[in-house]
């Protein structure tokens, strides 16, 4: 299959390059620096230097890849933020117009299928802490998060509703492993070795973490057959706030985490962060399982932590 990869030098696109190479695909990888495009090219693929913003760029480039399918892993993640920031600002532009011009550009070169990145992280904090695909988004929040939370319903609906394609959302959990911000040196890292992420009040909000190896195999998988729609794409253990970082720590080979009050974390990191802290719901990956026949290698956090922080890897 020839597939055209949007993103194709983030922390999921360089996986997802060796692991479509890997199955016998013919890669055509996007970024916007050209060298990472060098990087992509030394991967076995072809590679093409383009801004997901320049609408006319992108239709040249995605017609000249001939792709069937199309993956769309574009953010503009900062390699450090301030929580209390808008740091997601940029990456809500990549969802909401970035997604615009990369669906009409894969309509116009006959693509069969998209397959979207979307998060696992943004269902409304209400009932059950585990969900599924089903949940409603929480979209009605005031301030940033809502903003945020918009771009992403934006994005899936785009994606989901585009004539002529088959539309895939994979609604990925908090990514760990090479690039991210759990990664060693990465921000999330950097903050628990300096004892400043506490377990806020009694540390209720539930993280689904997957790994990007994982979050890769997934969009093979969904390239490769399941129905369009949207599917989570975590671990099989959704854990606790008050769970998973004292395991984090100890596998950075930090101190344990500290415990705060939700008012102080309110004042230190923001409204939203704190209320993410105690109320954050999980998602479960049962019709990932299901309908893609797609499995976890790091099926808990747990090991993946260890694995993913050893001096070895």
């Amino acid at each position: 299959m020839r597939v055209f990869v949007a993103g194709a030098s983030g922390a999921i696109g360089k996986p997802l390059v060796r692991q479509l190479l890997a199955a016998g695909h013919e890669v055509t990888g996007m970024t916007r620096r050209q060298e990472r495009a060098e990087e992509i090219r030394a991967a076995g693929a072809e590679a093409v230097v383009c801004d997901a913003f320049d609408a006319p760029g992108l239709q040249e480039a995605v017609a000249a890849a001939r792709p069937e399918a199309v993956v769309h892993a574009l953010t503009a993640l900062p390699q450090r933020y301030n929580p209390k920031d808008d740091y997601l600002a940029a990456t809500n532009r990549v969802r909401v117009e970035g997604t615009r011009n990369l669906v009409a550009a894969a309509q116009a070169a006959g693509a069969q299928r998209v397959v979207a990145e979307s998060i696992a992280f943004a269902y409304r904090p209400e009932g059950e802490w585990v969900k599924s695909e089903e949940a409603p988004l929480f979209t009605s929040v005031p301030g940033r998060f809502g903003t945020t939370f918009g771009a992403v319903a934006e994005l899936e609906r785009q994606v989901l509703e585009a004539e002529g394609v088959e539309g895939v959302v994979l609604r990925f959990g908090w990514l760990y492993g090479p690039g991210t911000y759990y990664d060693r040196g990465g921000q999330q890292a950097d903050e628990v070795m300096k004892r400043r992420l506490p377990i806020v009040g009694e540390g209720t909000g539930t993280f689904s973490f997957v790994h990007v190896d994982d979050a890769a195999a997934a969009i093979v998988a969904a390239l490769e057959r399941g129905a369009p729609g949207t599917y989570n794409v975590v671990d099989d253990e959704p854990a606790s706030l008050r769970d998973w970082v004292p395991v984090y720590a100890e596998a950075l080979g930090a101190k344990g985490p500290r415990r705060v009050p939700v008012w102080l974390a309110r004042l230190v990191a923001g409204r939203d962060v704190a209320a993410s802290a105690v109320g954050l719901r999980g998602a479960s990956n049962a019709k990932a399982k299901r309908e893609l026949g797609w499995e976890p290698a790091h099926p808990s956090w747990r090991q993946g932590f260890r694995d993913a922080l050893s001096p070895s890897t």
